[in-house]
């Protein structure tokens, strides 16, 4: 039996209104419980490629799929049930500064149902794993940015999702720092999530030695296992 993919990009291209082509023709398979980060420069694809794989953008020709389904095929309920499995982390964190990080984290389970107790159980769990315990009842702007980050990250993956998106998650933070939220992210990936990373961070993708995707004006140039962020000689 061959492998199964768990995301499948198949002849992917996605053009703008505006007739910009972000990506093109973009072939690509990612593994389950595999970390790949997706680089190139400022307008290169990358976040297009993520907001397809949330189904937030469509595709202009091909076909992606996860878990072998086509994504372009799911109902409404089919398509919330997806993004319940996809966890997603932003450069700017997106946290709600009326809530505290207990409440943002909340958020997430309340949307879903859940009941008093589980939210309660799930969010303390998290909260402990990204080290925000001590912090469940101040607010986004008490934190830094790294603790911000590690809300949204815990935010992200309260619902265990077999799949992380993280558009330049490191951005705006600290070398320290970004390591840190990359520790976690990597320990994160042990436990079988399926993590997605889009990134500047050179520094961080050459120590790592994980698979590296490279997309140049939306094509995929470069597909590499244990790969660095500038093709070696």
């Amino acid at each position: 039996m061959g492998l199964v993919f768990l995301i499948q990009f198949i002849n992917v291209s996605k053009a703008f209104d505006n007739k910009t082509l972000a990506l093109r023709d973009v072939s690509t398979r990612i593994e389950k419980g595999e970390f790949v980060f997706l680089v190139g420069a400022s307008g290169a694809g990358k976040s297009t490629f993520l907001r397809l794989l949330l189904k937030i953008e469509e595709p202009t020709k091909g076909h992606i799929l996860v878990g072998n389904r086509s994504i372009s095929r799911l109902s409404r309920r089919e398509t919330a049930l997806l993004r319940r499995n996809v966890g997603v982390v932003f450069q700017d964190y997106s946290l709600l500064n009326e809530m505290t990080v207990f409440e943002n984290v909340a958020f997430a389970l309340e949307v879903m149902g859940c009941t008093g107790r589980e939210i309660r159980e799930k969010v303390l769990e998290v909260l402990e794993l990204v080290g925000l315990l001590g912090k469940r009842d101040s607010f986004p702007l008490q934190l830094s940015g790294g603790e911000q980050q590690r809300v949204a990250i815990a935010r992200a993956i309260v619902n265990r999702p077999q799949i992380l998106l993280a558009d330049e998650p490191t951005g705006n933070l600290d070398p320290d720092t970004a390591w840190e939220i990359i520790e976690l992210m990597n320990g994160i990936n042990k436990w079988g999530t399926t993590v997605v990373m889009a990134t500047h961070a050179a520094e961080i993708v050459d120590k790592l030695r994980k698979r590296v995707i490279v997309l140049e004006q939306g094509q995929l140039t470069r597909d590499e296992e244990r790969g660095a962020y500038c093709r070696e000689a």
